[in-house]
């Protein structure tokens, strides 16, 4: 029978007595977290001790659990508590800190105290204590004030005592237990754990756990074969695992993780504590004293009554590693290859790659089917994937500040497995052709990579625009909606210098408010559209994206002037309804124009007038002091009454004119409102 007892309250180790619980299995995530699995036997009566740093308890605490099996069961773990600095040392009468000794002695007021000054004793009870602040004639100085035994009050110069004591054993005990607790904040010792049994039986006992550790890491190399015609390239995939737990990790059962599931850290390891709020009774206010009055007469017959009143979550986890695969007959092989001073050929490596990979919900596992030995503080790097992979090589043109595109890879993932994401180094033809970084690939996804400049590809862009066509006209209450459509080119100019044919794939960016007119691409990322576009050797292609954006316009119809309002007209695209509405708009738009300009004019004539007035009366007024001008004076005169009556005509006109511009506002306002197509 085994007995599997989810714990949530425990920690975990991060190191234990070998001894006792040695670590079995390893399970290594992205995530900054790692599986670990000890197991171990217990003899009768024995407790298990699992070591662990502090750090790691808040993880371990969330994720224990412990399986015992040979009939014996768990009754109990134990683990050191870990109380906050804060609330240890609020229980002291004291706080060591600002002030100094005279700050720290000046809290223990009415403790006695033995001061050593010299050859002299000193024995008091404290009064208090201060520093005084430095003058030019004496520096700063602490002083310490004192009642003696003999009552008298006595001032000591704590700069001149070698020695201070408290004769209470109490209080020298607490200044021991306060240090000790300053110390212990301080110290990042391990902390133990007890798996206790009340059984009298040997059982073997499981503990798992999570606890934080570094993140694996993935390399890869990608080689092509050295003939044109090979089509499936092999890729070689190592993982890179780092002990740094502090303990060997002998013959383990090793797993590596790729994904990134939800992982955070709760404050589970120090002890937490709730203020609670205060509640009272309402005080009863003091009874005062009641005078009753005297009876007028007393009642037959009395009758009266009395009425009487009356009035642990449990967090589980089930384990749910899977067996170890079956053991292959060797992990790795002897790397080989063959060196020769005239040519060097880079071959795949000769490893046997052993890991066993299979689908854990959104995650991806590879399963070292080997057991693996790992020192502390030493790393390694493990085989996990050595397959042919469906590939070819081309060119991708991506980076538009430059003019050669680069030499890269479409890898089609067939292996069946997730491909961690990390560094790939490419092998062409046996030679080293550059090194790219790959995202993680899932089964039967698709990816590019880039890992060289190919210098025999130059790349030239030239850009072209059309003016703006009108698509669209609609009016609504007197707004004008027109839709334009604005075409663009970009013309790449592709020449290949190399003498062999190549594929090209050139990422055009895809701007938001513009669609293609022609053109189809191979494939569309969130940012770009792909085209390929096959290169014969030696020669230069033209390869031209036309887009179109189009946009929206809106205007008030009373803003527009009559000519521009014709050229509205004279657009295809408007409809019947809307040219004649528009039509009549420009009628009367002309008809305010006709009006305005005659307004202008009676304007123009009513100060041209006034202006002549002005003339006229002062040559009348420097006339009337010169004799024998009286005959010019009236003819002045009656010119001026003259102009007086041209200027009454005007400014009835000018009144005539505004009445009717009103008038054919408001009707143009009435056209404009009503407009709508």
């Amino acid at each position: 029978m085994k007995l599997s007892i989810p714990v949530s309250l425990i920690l975990g180790v991060s190191c234990a007595l070998a001894a006792d619980l040695p670590v079995k299995q390893v399970v290594l995530y992205k995530h900054g977290v790692g599986f670990f699995e000890r197991s171990g036997t217990l003899a009768a009566g024995e407790s298990a001790r699992l070591d662990f740093n502090a750090p790691e308890m808040n993880d371990v605490l969330k994720s224990l659990t412990i399986g015992s099996s040979g009939g014996g069961k768990i009754t109990g773990l134990r683990y050191d508590s870990m109380d906050p600095l804060g609330h240890k040392l609020a229980e002291f009468p004291f706080q060591i800190g600002g002030g100094g000794m005279p700050g720290m002695l000046d809290q223990l007021k009415g403790a006695r105290v033995e001061l050593k000054l010299g050859t002299e004793t000193v024995t008091g009870t404290i009064v208090s204590a201060r520093t005084f602040a430095g003058t030019d004639k004496q520096p700063e100085h602490d002083q310490l004030n004192l009642m003696l035994d003999t009552g008298e009050f006595r001032t000591v110069d704590l700069g001149a005592a070698t020695g201070l004591r408290f004769p209470d054993p109490k209080l020298q005990q607490q200044f021991k237990d306060y240090l000790a607790a300053l110390a212990a904040a301080r110290s990042k010792e391990k902390r133990s754990v007890y798996i206790d049994s009340s059984d009298a039986k040997e059982r073997d006992v499981t503990a798992s756990y999570m606890i934080p550790a570094p993140v694996w890491k993935s390399s890869y190399r990608l080689i092509f074969g050295d003939k044109a015609g090979d089509k499936a390239p092999m890729l070689e995939g190592w993982a890179i695992v780092d002990n740094t737990t502090g303990e060997d990790w002998t013959k383990v059962q090793l797993a590596l993780v790729s994904g990134r599931p939800i992982s955070f850290v709760s404050q589970l390891y120090a002890p937490k504590y709730v203020t609670r709020p205060s509640a009272e009774l309402a005080d009863d206010p003091a009874a005062q004293a009641v005078v009753h009055s005297g009876a007028f007469e007393e009642q037959t017959a009395a009758a009266g009554g009395a009425v009487g009143g009356s009035g642990n979550r449990n967090m589980a986890m089930a384990r749910a590693m899977a067996s170890p695969a079956p053991m292959a007959k060797a992990m790795m092989g002897a790397i080989s290859g063959n060196l020769a001073m005239d040519s060097v050929s880079v071959a795949p490596s000769s490893i046997e790659a052993t890991a066993v990979g299979r689908e854990l919900g959104d995650l991806f596992e590879y399963r070292i089917a080997q057991p693996v030995t790992i020192r502390k503080n030493e790393s390694a790097m493990l085989p996990f994937l050595q397959q042919t992979i469906a590939g070819r090589k081309l060119l991708i043109y991506s980076d538009h500040s430059s003019q050669h595109p680069t030499n890269a890879a479409e890898l089609a993932n067939s292996s069946g497995k997730t491909l961690d994401g990390g560094p790939i180094t490419v092998y062409d033809a046996g030679a080293y052709a550059g090194e790219a970084l790959m995202e993680t690939l899932k089964a039967s996804d698709k990816r590019l990579i880039s890992y060289a400049v190919d210098l025999g590809t130059r790349i030239t862009e030239a850009f072209g625009s059309k003016a703006a066509i009108v698509r669209e006209i609609h009016a609504s209450r007197g707004i004008l909606n027109t839709k334009y459509a604005a075409e663009e080119t970009r013309t790449y100019t592709v020449r290949n210098v190399d003498q062999k044919a190549k594929t090209l794939i050139v990422e055009h960016p895809l701007r938001p408010g513009y669609t293609l007119l022609s053109q189809k691409p191979a494939e569309k990322t969130a940012t770009n559209y792909r085209f390929e576009l096959a290169l014969a050797a030696g020669a230069t292609r033209e390869f031209v994206v036309n887009e179109e954006r189009v946009y929206d316009q809106s205007i008030a119809v009373t803003n527009l002037s009559p000519d521009i309002l014709v050229s509205y007209l004279q657009n295809r695209s408007l409809t019947a309804a809307g040219s004649q509405q528009l039509q009549r708009i420009v009628d009367q738009k002309r008809l305010i124009a006709e009006n305005d300009r005659a307004l202008q004019d009676a304007d123009a004539q009513t100060r041209g007038l006034n202006a002549d007035e002005d003339r006229v009366r002062r040559n009348i007024q420097s006339l009337n002091n010169v004799a024998g001008q009286q005959q010019q004076v009236q003819t002045y005169a009656r010119q001026l009454d003259a102009q007086e009556q041209q200027l009454a005509g005007l400014r009835d006109k000018q009144a005539e004119l505004q009445k009717k511009r009103s008038a054919l506002q408001t009707d143009l306002d009435k056209l404009v409102e009503a407009l709508t197509f």
